[in-house]
């Protein structure tokens, strides 16, 4: 298992791609972070605007990292499969690790550094590009704060998971394309607007909390969406949480293991 570990692992981190995605993670975050930092801050001089204040401000902005960040761990995640198909590489992986359930399980593994990497640097710009904006015109940017302490932390983790997960889709949807607009999609349309409609009506907003960007929330424990009323009923609580986003990731990866990986290859 740890040769196979180390083989994936090496994979990922020679190509070009991972680091490409991470600036585009670091500036796009950053670009959101300082937007919402500033509305945040000054959208109270506008009569009969809803606004958030002092610490539930500075964990709803920083929990960004998860909320729309999260495409980029799970694309990177996807890339780790679908490349072996795309190039035609998995004959040869599945020569040198003939247990598809070591090569599926070090693949899985191999992404965890990175996502927490993605993780960390997501949070870097998140709270660069808005804790100003908090600390100069706003309540404070709460970064001393045991609850926003805890945010930045498990947005971390939970990026290491996006990418775990990212890796089990593309065991799923091995087309490369296919993949990657899939999780545009869901990321930037579907969950978002399934979040707000299942949200609006009493029968089911309680379905949103079992939605994978939400299970994320409820694990970091803030929500930019739920803070405005918009995301559905309350977070999931973290323990809860933690299983539903635990159950995609095996979920799909047990999908892959037993076709995908269960067929002939090459």
């Amino acid at each position: 298992m740890r040769a196979a570990l180390v083989t994936e692992y090496r994979k990922l981190v020679t190509t070009r791609m991972w680091w490409v995605l991470l600036l585009a993670l670091a500036a796009y975050l950053a670009f959101i972070g300082a937007v919402l930092g500033f509305s945040v801050v000054f959208a109270g001089t506008d009569q009969g605007t809803v606004t958030l204040e002092g610490v539930d401000a500075a964990t709803a902005i920083y929990s960004l990292t998860n909320g729309v960040g999260y495409v980029f761990p799970l694309v990177i995640g996807s890339l780790a499969m679908t490349t072996e198909f795309r190039h035609r590489t998995i004959t040869q992986s599945l020569l040198v690790e003939p247990r598809r359930g070591v090569f599926l399980g070090a693949k899985l593994l191999a992404t965890v550094p990175v996502g927490l990497l993605y993780g960390v640097v997501a949070t870097v710009a998140v709270v660069a590009a808005s804790a100003p904006f908090l600390a100069i015109w706003g309540d404070g940017a709460f970064l001393t704060d045991g609850s926003v302490v805890e945010v930045l932390v498990l947005g971390v983790v939970v990026t290491a998971l996006w990418a775990v997960i990212g890796v089990a889709f593309g065991s799923v949807v091995t087309n490369q394309v296919a993949a990657v607009v899939g999780i545009l999609a869901f990321t930037q349309l579907v969950e978002p607007v399934a979040r707000l409609a299942l949200g609006a009506f009493g029968g089911t907003d309680q379905i949103a909390r079992f939605l994978p960007g939400a299970a994320a929330d409820g694990i970091i424990g803030a929500s930019y969406l739920t803070s405005y009323g918009a995301g559905g009923a309350d977070l999931l609580p973290r323990w809860a949480a933690l299983l539903v986003l635990l159950a995609y990731a095996g979920g799909l990866a047990l999908v892959g293991r037993y076709t995908t990986l269960r067929r002939d290859v090459g």
